[in-house]
């Protein structure tokens, strides 16, 4: 009932430090005069990832290149892009059915989002391809190359996003609300609050499901997989979910394939070059899993230009695929 009752009021931590991020964010990008595509693919994107970028590093620096500390690791960075292209991808569409009643297109910027999904394609490519490398020294070049690439990203997200934020009405930020203008200090104040209180609750959610699973015998490889991305992912499903009520469908979806990017070149570098990075059978499935939940949107965007909710809605299917596996490793 302990762990219960904090898995309640985590979720409760996470919602509203989401909540205040998504209006914090959006004021940022006004104030900097950048697009949906890149205030979602970038700033939203790497901010929420913060909680899941911890989880791997820290198993990896606690547990040092040993057996246990490697193997968490790897399974906590494989996770989180697996997680987004599935499970985040699968609420995502869910909630734009909910909210919109029909099986419309996003309202998106294709453009943002085709960019996203194929850069994510070609980098986590590379980052598994990198487990077949004979040595450390070609696995470390494979590292730089990764985050050589998202570097590359950024720079050319930011200079194709041109300015649409003064076409949006935003609500007022919440913690300066009388002004329509609020200044730059109290914009960052707010996301700063936000990000501790996503990173608080986050930590708070897998120090209550972490008991639970381990009381019903799930593995620790299955765990930093499956349980804990799925508590450190929960501001990026959270944020997407209320752009989506509010229309913004680039935001959600760019905060989306923005941290899949993020999460498929800067820290599967940090496994690289700390790790043995040997992927198993499991980790290797969950790889292409990913993979293909993520080709199927990029697939639309390219033959029909949109992204529709029950698009998204195939990453359950491809999440279900991974969990009846686990299942008949577990009986073997």
């Amino acid at each position: 009932m302990r762990d219960l009752g904090l898995l309640i009021m985590s979720l409760g931590i996470i919602l509203i430090g989401a909540e205040a991020f998504t209006n914090g964010i959006e004021w940022l990008g006004k104030r900097l005069k950048l697009g949906a595509g890149a205030v979602g693919s970038i700033f939203a994107a790497v901010g929420t990832a913060l909680p899941e970028t911890m989880v791997p590093i820290m198993a990896i620096l606690g547990g040092g290149v040993g057996p246990e500390g490697a193997e968490i690791g790897i399974g906590a960075i494989l996770g989180a892009p697996f997680m987004l292209a599935t499970v985040a991808f699968f609420i995502t569409g869910v909630a734009a059915l909910f909210f919109r009643r029909r099986n419309l297109p996003l309202r998106l910027d294709a453009k943002v989002v085709n960019h996203d999904l194929k850069f994510f394609l070609i980098v986590y490519s590379m980052a598994i391809l990198a487990s077949f490398l004979p040595t450390q020294t070609l696995k470390n070049g494979a590292a730089l190359t990764l985050v050589s690439a998202y570097g590359l990203y950024v720079y050319q997200t930011i200079r194709d996003c041109k300015d649409d934020s003064k076409h949006e009405k935003l609500a007022p930020l919440y913690m300066e609300r009388r002004t329509g203008s609020p200044t730059m200090t109290m914009i960052l104040v707010q996301i700063t609050l936000a990000l501790v209180a996503i990173v608080f609750g986050a930590d708070r959610f897998v120090n209550a499901v972490q008991p639970i699973a381990v009381a019903f015998g799930i593995p620790v490889f299955v765990l930093s997989l499956i349980i804990t991305p799925i508590a450190t992912e929960l501001p990026e499903k959270f944020n997407s979910v209320l752009w989506i009520r509010k229309g913004k469908d680039t935001l959600a979806m760019g905060n989306l394939t923005g941290a899949m990017v993020f999460q498929s070149s800067v820290i599967p570098a940090i496994g690289i070059a700390l790790t043995p990075w040997k992927l198993d059978t499991l980790a290797l499935w969950s790889a292409l899993l990913a993979l293909g939940a993520a080709i199927i949107p990029y697939i639309s965007l390219r033959q029909k230009g949109a992204v529709f909710p029950t698009t998204l809605l195939v990453g359950g299917v491809f999440y279900l695929l991974f969990i009846l596996t686990v299942i008949r490793f577990s009986i073997q």
